[in-house]
């Protein structure tokens, strides 16, 4: 056979496979009724019920879902559970409310794995084409490690952020240069000295780290292995996490009352804190116009440059039991388009997972309260990986800030802190696996 007979056979095989694969684009279809969207006269009336486990304001809900999806799917009806800030997800779960959609904080996934509420999403996701690779892979990752098979269990629609949000009028009274992008805790530290003092009767903290728990996000710190169940204090990099920040704490007129207190409530009402790091809190700095504040790039430890918090985000799933997935899938497909993932950025000041750089660039543009503020600031750092959490976290974590608190105190050195801590989590578990 020649070269040129060889060569037309190979290009009629080629474009035959071509055609079969849907044409030039060579997107394979998922299956005949996918290359045929339904007709919206053959769509039937049906109501998509969600339960907000993770907060979701009326105002937001309307914004988001319910009328965009209302605009594109007219014979779908989304309505909000109103939920009992006296009940949970399992207390509704047990009562046999149906529910096709639940918004969920993604370290609570594990926790309520045995409700047999979780489904792999891929393959719903193939069928109505909806392309997970406008995503975050990190973020996705996140979610899939949730998993025991490590499935894509729901999506998130807000990625939180930290920041360093400071008091200008305090920097401006002292005559100290305002906080600089790409501060390491060591050069934070430094700044948050020079502003802790005494004056006019009123003692002016430099610096607050909002709490013990926060400083542990961007080393990917969070007390208990889910995989293996057992506590992971008494190691070096809690040591580290304990040592930077008592030694903020350490700061000469720079302690706080309580650690407890509500740090940012505290920033924004008494005014008397220069810096403080923390995640989104633009919404309360909303209901103070005439507070003189700016933001900068949240600190970083040396060895983790431009790292803050972990991916903490907001998730969206497709309950195991709806009855109507296509539908819920199609909420998503809206909740996620390009349009409305624009308004939650723009108007609500959620930091999309979308990956493309115009969802951050037009972060809060729709917010007053916003303007003229250096917002580019908060995408200079990148979430730390999640490991996930495990069922145990919110008991072990209480038991972590308690040693703290006793460092801080001078009670205890770190070592023995942790080391006690390491030992109360251990029986804490063992005591609550037998229940």
């Amino acid at each position: 056979m020649n070269t040129k007979l060889k060569v037309t056979i190979a290009m009629t095989l080629i474009s035959s496979m071509l055609a079969a694969c849907g044409g030039a684009g060579g997107k394979m279809p998922n299956n005949a009724a996918d290359s045929k969207p339904p007709k919206a006269e053959d769509l039937k009336p049906v109501t998509i019920r969600l339960f907000p486990n993770q907060l979701v304001t009326d105002e937001d809900f309307n914004k988001l879902i319910v009328e965009p999806v209302k605009k594109k799917y007219p014979h779908i009806t989304v309505e909000m559970i109103k939920k009992d800030s006296a009940k949970w997800l399992p207390d509704y779960v047990a009562s046999g409310e149906v529910m096709d959609l639940v918004t969920i904080w993604n370290g609570t996934l594990p926790s309520y794995a045995d409700l047999n509420l979780y489904e792999d999403i891929t393959p719903l996701a193939k069928k109505h084409n909806f392309d997970l690779g406008r995503f975050d892979q990190g973020a996705l990752d996140t979610i899939r490690e949730t998993s025991d098979k490590k499935e894509l269990i729901a999506l998130p629609y807000n990625v939180q952020f930290n920041a360093l949000y400071y008091n200008k009028d305090i920097f401006d009274k002292f005559g100290v240069p305002y906080p600089k992008d790409g501060m390491t805790w060591d050069n934070a530290i430094e700044l948050g000295r020079q502003l802790s003092r005494e004056d006019g009767g009123v003692t002016y903290r430099g610096l607050d780290p909002e709490s013990v728990t926060r400083m542990l996000f961007p080393m990917s710190l969070n007390v208990v292995d889910a995989k293996t169940q057992k506590s992971n204090v008494n190691t070096d990099p809690y040591k580290r996490v304990f040592d930077v920040t008592n030694r903020i704490y350490a700061i000469p007129n720079n302690k706080p009352k309580t650690l407890s207190q509500n740090a940012s409530d505290i920033f924004i009402k008494e005014k008397n804190v220069a810096m403080i790091t923390t995640v989104n809190m633009f919404d309360k700095l909303r209901n103070d116009p005439g507070f003189k504040w700016d933001v900068a790039q949240y600190p970083s430890y040396s060895e983790r440059p431009n790292v803050y918090g972990m991916f903490d985000m907001h998730t969206i799933l497709i309950t195991k039991t709806s009855k109507n997935k296509d539908d819920a899938m199609r909420v998503l497909e809206v909740l996620f388009s390009d349009d409305v993932q624009l308004i939650s950025t723009k108007e609500t000041g959620r930091v999309s997972a979308l990956k493309d750089p115009k969802f951050n660039q037009a972060f809060g543009s729709a917010m007053p309260h916003l303007s003229g503020k250096q917002l580019p600031s908060i995408f200079k750092s990148k979430p730390a990986q999640s490991p996930p959490f495990s069922v145990h976290y919110t008991k072990g974590v209480a038991h972590l800030r308690n040693s703290f608190a006793e460092v801080v105190d001078g009670k205890k050195d770190i070592n023995t802190a942790l080391r006690e801590a390491d030992e109360k989590i251990t029986q804490m578990i063992a005591t609550d696996s037998k229940k």
